[in-house]
């Protein structure tokens, strides 16, 4: 398929996991795309700080002055960590909020522009955690839950400009960064509590999986399609 010939995507947290995935498909199916991290940097990813508000413009104006519009944006950058709500910092808090709310409020609001000049679309990549309640992670689950409230707020009121935003909400997912966010899961957590994060099916969500819907979201297929949470979580929603 080339789906994206002649789209300019650009794609945050692009330097491992979900991003870097989303970048691989859509380089694949035929879209320019700029990436963007604040870690995995390379000569293929540029640095950006989401949270930042001059980063953004920054790679976004490199964005346009690379390729000349944007047509997809696809706000995947992210962080999260365990805690009990009792010994969870504010600075946590505050982070949680910026990187995972605020840099996809950010991102989206310095491409518009471009994006109603080419009628683009917004993904962002939400979580199971911003549609049900998760335990020992109430930052992320704030900031998420905010995400996919954020998406369906601003379908609403883009509609009429022509540019569909949508969210994918992911459980467990695959990436280089699982066994540092498992990490600082506290030593005394329920049992019962954790059973309800599992899937039905077999295994984690790969990367690849959650590319595959962010550019399903994108592509011409889902025209009629915006303000919708897409679930990829193995039926824990079931």
């Amino acid at each position: 398929m080339n789906r994206f010939a002649g789209k300019v995507a650009l794609v945050t947290g692009a330097g491992s996991g979900i991003g870097a995935a989303c970048v691989d498909l859509f380089t694949a199916e035929g879209a320019l795309v700029v990436g963007v991290d604040i870690n995995d940097t390379n000569e293929d990813v540029l640095y950006g700080d989401v949270t930042d508000p001059a980063s953004v413009d920054a790679f976004v104006a490199e964005t346009v002055a690379r390729h000349g519009a944007i047509d997809i944006v696809a706000n995947v950058a992210g962080m999260v960590r365990f805690s009990h709500v009792e010994a969870t910092t504010l600075e946590d808090w505050d982070q949680h909020l910026a990187v995972n709310l605020t840099g996809p409020f950010l991102v989206s609001q310095a491409a518009l522009p471009h994006l109603f000049t080419s009628r683009g679309t917004i993904i962002n990549v939400a979580s199971i955690a911003g549609v049900k309640g998760q335990a020992y992670t109430a930052p992320y689950s704030a900031a998420k839950g905010g995400l996919v409230m954020l998406t369906k707020s601003m379908a609403l009121e883009l509609a009429s400009r022509h540019v569909r935003v949508n969210c994918v909400c992911p459980s467990g997912v695959d990436t280089p960064l699982i066994g540092a966010v498992a990490a600082t899961i506290p030593a005394d957590v329920e049992p019962r509590l954790f059973e309800r994060l599992s899937s039905v099916l077999d295994g984690m969500v790969d990367p690849a999986d959650i590319a595959e819907a962010v550019a399903y979201l994108a592509s011409d297929a889902a025209r009629m399609i915006t303000g919708t949470a897409m679930l990829i979580d193995g039926g824990t929603q079931s």
